[in-house]
C-alpha cells in the first residue's frame, strides 16, 4: 500500500519525519492530533518519541497502544520529496 511507512525519525517536540512506500517523505507535527485518553501520554515528548513502525500495519504505534492511521499521516506531511 502506498501509505505504508518505511522509515520514521523523531525530530523534536511532536514532530516526526516519515518516508512512505510511494516515495513521499516529509515532516508532520502531531500536536493537534493528540486528543483523547489514548493520546494523553503522548503529550509528553519523552513518551512520544518512543514510537515504532508496526510490522504488519506499517504505521506509527506507541507502547500504550496508541496508533495513527497511515493515510492521515500521509495526507498531512509537509512534503520534502515526492517521486512516483
Amino acid at each position: 500500500m502506498d501509505y505504508d511507512i518505511l522509515e520514521a525519525k523523531y525530530i523534536s517536540g511532536h514532530v516526526v519525519w516519515l518516508r512512505f512506500r510511494d516515495g513521499s517523505e516529509g515532516e508532520i507535527d502531531l500536536t493537534p492530533a493528540l486528543r483523547g485518553p489514548i493520546f494523553e501520554p503522548l503529550r509528553d515528548p519523552e513518551f512520544f518519541r518512543n514510537f515504532s513502525i508496526h510490522p504488519d500495519f506499517q504505521t506509527l504505534v506507541w507502547p500504550n497502544g496508541a496508533d495513527m492511521a497511515p493515510e492521515f499521516l500521509h495526507d498531512n506531511i509537509r512534503l520534502t520529496v515526492q517521486t512516483h
